[in-house]
């Protein structure tokens, strides 16, 4: 999880003003603690401590900082505790290497071993310690830093980003990666290195991608990248359409309420990836079955693909966590298309489901953030079209993975009916939005719950899970979404006054059911808030409290509006409950690690 900065200077001025702007973009990563080092005069230069950002800020003013290059981190705790001496950046004992990571050691502990055994001394109870040590040892054997790098990821296994300083190279950043999410940016002032895009955007929009193996260095003339038997690599430059201010708050007070409201943008961009993923559904060849590989929100996005694919087109299709893939990869062929969803491009089961994947089967990425690992790696890439999302818990990405497949299940149904829908939801999504008072009103009255059920039926069902899981991530309040009709197979016996129901009711051929079971929690006393149409007159007859939605949103594309009053929900409660919606506790945004 974790994130992490390089920034050298073209110029001498102090590099960490821009060190703390850039890492506070990131600490949607990891809010367990923070430090920057930097060099100056001989001199490698640390303040780091655990807490927030403005909490470690306040206490060590991280931007007066002497010297024009440094790295930065953001913690996610892996191995040891939050602590001031866990934070990164780590150093040798002899003050002379100092390194960020983001991923985790898996031999650690051997090597830390062996290197006590040499004469080293430890200081904390992290995986990464080793590595700075490791790159002090091969640089008193004579080696470079770079070189010293690249022996030292010839010693460690598992995943890692990897940037190095050293007082004896001092004009230079040396970094690595493997299976962590590392760029490289190329500004006007200066050069730069990040685990991700909104870090540097407000000064380098120009980005090299480093693929895993290859050694980056930084200095002060320019950028160079070695693969892995020491060759100079000419890498593409590209360039992101993001603006930064798409990654700053804009006066909203959260990133995520500001997400919400940019969730119908985020559709009608989006829908103009029709004609690209036309052309993807008419190059693959006889496909017989679809499998869609995901995590967390973007495991609910694909479940809905599967209602869709298999009502409209009739192809069977499966969904599978990416943590458990590897137990399905025996069912795979050519005849396979597997598609992975991810926001990030970057989740380290997604990733290693998708090279087993490629092995036999054609490959599909949704994914939001370009040149991520996932869209290098997969034969084929949808790229969704919703802009940077800070906040730790998915809103708009969601809605726009959504709106890529029901783009690729309408085009592969060939469903002219579905495709003039989908046109009408950014519409149907801002309607909501307007009533975002009422909205925050009804929130009120549920923060005294401990317990929440979703229920919803058919393409609904993926909407209760998806409802459940962010008021779990930012409330702290237990939820669980079901599909209604399994209400009777135990979770009934679980139903009392003091359990608010929320059952989505849109219009269609699972009204009548869903009416019946909300009928069911209410009989055994639930206090039901119901989502549906506005000219349902039944169902404000028989919920407690209706969120009311234009009556033309059918039961098919409901999935893409219903969600957002169960987001702004989940919003409003947290802030009545005194949490920070984004930076849930626990959590971070992109999950790199196994």
């Amino acid at each position: 999880m974790c994130g992490i900065v390089g920034c050298i200077l073209k110029n001498d001025d102090d590099v960490a003003p821009i060190l703390f702007d850039c890492i506070s973009k990131l600490e949607y990563r990891g809010y367990d603690s923070i430090g920057l080092a930097t060099y100056d005069e001989n001199k490698i230069h640390i303040k780091k401590d655990k807490g927030k950002i403005e909490e470690v800020d306040n206490k060590l003013n991280l931007s007066d900082m002497p010297g024009s290059l440094g790295i930065a981190h953001v913690r996610w705790a892996t191995h040891g505790d939050p602590s001031k001496l866990n934070s990164h950046p780590h150093i040798d004992e002899a003050l002379d290497v100092a390194i960020v990571h983001n991923g985790i050691i898996e031999n650690y502990l051997e090597i830390k071993e062996q290197l006590i055994s040499e004469g080293h001394v430890f200081k904390s109870d992290t995986d990464t310690e080793v590595v700075p040590h490791l790159i002090e040892k091969y640089m008193k054997e004579g080696f470079d830093l770079e070189h010293a790098v690249r022996k030292t990821i010839g010693v460690i296994h598992g995943a890692y980003a990897i940037a190095a300083i050293s007082t004896n190279e001092p004009d230079k950043i040396v970094a690595t990666r493997k299976d962590s999410p590392l760029i490289v940016g190329i500004g006007e002032d200066g050069y730069y290195l990040a685990s991700d895009s909104p870090a540097i955007l407000k000064y380098a929009r120009d980005i090299i991608y480093p693929e895993m193996g290859e050694i980056v260095v930084l200095d002060r003339t320019g950028v160079v990248v070695h693969d892995e038997f020491d060759n100079v690599v000419n890498k593409e430059v590209e360039t992101i359409n993001w603006t930064p201010e798409m990654a700053e708050k804009e006066g909203y007070d959260h990133f995520m309420i500001k997400e919400i409201n940019e969730q119908a943008t985020a559709v009608k961009n989006t829908l103009t990836q029709k004609e690209h993923i036309q052309e993807i559904i008419d190059d693959i060849d006889d496909i017989q079955r679809i499998c869609f590989v995901a995590c967390g929100t973007s495991y609910h996005a694909s479940l809905t693909g599967k209602y869709l694919i298999e009502s409209l087109a009739g192809i069977p299709t499966d969904v599978i966590l990416a943590s458990e893939f590897k137990y399905s990869a025996n069912t795979l062929n050519d005849k396979t298309l597997v598609v992975f969803i991810s926001q990030s491009g970057e989740t380290a089961d997604s990733l290693k489901a998708l090279d087993v994947a490629n092995e036999t089967s054609k490959t599909l990425g949704i994914v939001n953030v370009a040149g991520s690992s996932i869209t290098r790696r997969a034969k084929y890439v949808i790229q969704t079209q919703a802009g940077p999302e800070i906040g730790v818990a998915a809103t708009k990405t969601y809605v726009a993975q959504l709106t890529s497949i029901y783009l690729f299940a309408a085009l592969l149904a060939k469903d002219e009916e579905l495709l003039k829908e989908l046109e009408k939801v950014p519409d149907y999504i801002d309607e909501v939005l307007e009533d975002v008072d009422f909205i925050k009103d009804i929130s009120k009255r549920y923060n005294y719950a401990p317990d929440f059920f979703y229920l919803g039926r058919g393409y609904t069902y993926p909407t209760a899970l998806e409802g459940a899981l962010k008021l779990k991530e930012i409330t702290y309040i237990h939820g669980e979404g079901y599909a209604a009709g399994e209400l009777k197979h135990g979770p009934l016996a679980l139903i009392d006054n003091e359990i608010p129901v929320v059952v989505i009711v849109p219009p269609g051929d699972s009204y009548r059911k869903t009416m019946s079971n909300l009928e069911e929690v209410k009989s055994r006393g639930a206090n039901v808030l119901a989502i549906g149409a506005s000219d349902d007159e039944a169902l404000k007859s028989k919920a407690s409290n209706v969120i009311a939605i234009n009556p033309e949103v059918s039961e098919i594309i409901a999935p893409l509006v219903y969600v957002v009053p169960l987001q702004l929900i989940a919003y409003y409660i947290t802030l009545e409950k005194g949490h920070d919606p984004d930076k849930p506790k626990n959590l971070a945004k992109c999950v790199t690690v196994e």
